[in-house]
């Protein structure tokens, strides 16, 4: 595999995660030091920045909280201006295991696909004892089941994972996402349609998640039917576009 430091950077979007962005950023700095660590501060109001820079990574601050797809696109937009070729996100809540970033990036090395998703619900080869099945509160879960359908059959490629955030793409998509036509609002099942339409090759892999104990996520935030009645209305919005 090539150096991943020299094509490919590493995005955190981040709110209020004074608690774990240390040990996320460290995490991946252990593991990959060549690796450019961005972490997009998304208006925190605890010392989320401080901590992310004292840990090894870049940090660029929102003057308030702008939302999960807004802080996605600031990254984008910085990874498209230095010039990198691929780009890895995940989450700032300790969710996302670092060890798995390699098994994401080899696919788009290997030129296989364009969006590589990691996925918590894929068959892990090789796992370990402490490699336990990720648990959702039953609310979520039935949402990622019923999203994971719909986009499935649109697609026409079964997805196990539609809000999973951890993900790696590669350039084409990385200037796509970078655009106006970026769903920030919700960026999850409606994205991996709109991919596909858009003509991008998508495919899961299997990784390990952890459970956030804190029941709160960036990404997810969901109050659960206010969640669900908003992406059904952006899904549907996809669809009746041309």
């Amino acid at each position: 595999m090539k150096d991943l430091g020299k094509q490919a950077l590493v995005l955190i979007p981040a709110y209020n995660e004074e608690a774990r962005i240390t040990s996320v950023v460290r995490g991946v700095k252990e593991r990959y030091s060549s690796l450019e660590v961005v972490v997009i501060d998304d208006g925190s109001s605890d010392e989320t920045r401080k901590r992310a820079i004292e840990a090894g990574a870049c940090v660029i601050s929102h003057p308030y909280n702008l939302g999960y797809g807004v802080a996605l696109q600031t990254g984008y937009l910085y990874a498209l201006r230095e010039g990198y070729e691929a780009l890895v996100q995940m989450d700032g809540d300790g969710q996302h295991d670092p060890a798995y970033i390699l098994v994401l990036m080899d696919q788009i090395q290997r030129g296989n696909t364009d969006l590589v998703i990691g996925s918590r619900f894929l068959e892990r080869e090789g796992c370990n004892p402490e490699c336990l099945p990720y648990r959702a509160p039953i609310m979520r879960r039935c949402g990622m089941r019923l999203f994971g359908t719909i986009a499935s059959l649109i697609i026409r490629r079964k997805v196990t994972d539609p809000t999973s955030g951890y993900q790696a793409m590669n350039r084409e998509v990385l200037e796509w996402v970078s655009s106006d036509k970026f769903p920030w609002d919700y960026p999850d099942a409606d994205l991996i349609i709109m991919l596909h339409r858009a003509g991008f090759r998508i495919q899961e892999v299997p990784v390990q998640m952890y459970e956030n104990l804190d029941k709160k996520s960036m990404h997810s935030g969901w109050k659960p039917l206010y969640y669900v009645f908003k992406m059904f209305l952006s899904i549907l919005v996809t669809l009746m576009r041309k």
